[in-house]
């Protein structure tokens, strides 16, 4: 059950995910900031949230970089999961336009990412194999927000216009950090 088109359903998930982030982002972590003079400092109370600091972002949007990469990856695990992921949006999406609006899922486009090569596969292997070692050490908020990103790069990653834009940096760029890293570590040439 997997897919390998997107739908104008699954588009509005993407764009809602990339919206619900960003807008949870701007308006900061929204949490009460803690009363004046409680505590072992006593002095006055910093404002709650990190609003518009944008670090905050970076767990979400290493996550849509890893989303593209994964629709780059069709014959592997990583593909069949970006298309798994593709069919749940496509398929939760087109659940609420068809129940809210009464109108169908369209078509928008196939998966076409740029293609990984040989180089680039190096990379993902790699950054797949630090984050599976690594995976305890993430906080479950970073976890969560990393999730997100990836849901957002499978369904936006293969459309067309200026989310297009995103696979056609990552992936190039992912190739050419492999060739990089390949002709240095290998050949000893930088």
């Amino acid at each position: 059950m997997t897919s390998n088109t997107l739908t104008t359903a699954g588009l509005a998930v993407g764009v809602g995910l990339l919206a619900v982030e960003h807008v949870r982002w701007w308006r900061g972590s929204g949490g009460a900031a803690p009363a004046a003079g409680k505590g072992k400092g006593g002095g006055p109370a910093a404002a709650g949230g990190a609003a518009k600091d944008p670090k905050v972002l970076l767990p979400y949007w290493f996550g849509v970089a890893f989303g593209t990469l994964c629709v780059a990856c069709p014959a592997g695990m990583l593909g069949t999961g970006a298309g798994f992921l593709r069919w749940g949006g496509n398929g939760a999406g087109g659940w609420v336009m068809s129940s809210m609006t009464g109108q169908h899922a369209t078509a928008v486009a196939n998966a076409a990412a740029p293609a990984l090569d040989e180089y680039g596969a190096i990379v993902v292997t790699a950054l797949v194999w630090v984050l599976f070692m690594l995976r305890g050490t993430f906080a479950k908020a970073l976890k969560g927000k990393w999730w997100r990103g990836v849901w957002t790069g499978t369904l936006l990653a293969i459309s067309t216009g200026v989310f297009a834009m995103i696979g056609n940096l990552v992936v190039p760029g992912a190739n050419d950090l492999g060739a990089w890293a390949f002709n240095g570590l290998v050949h000893g040439t930088l």
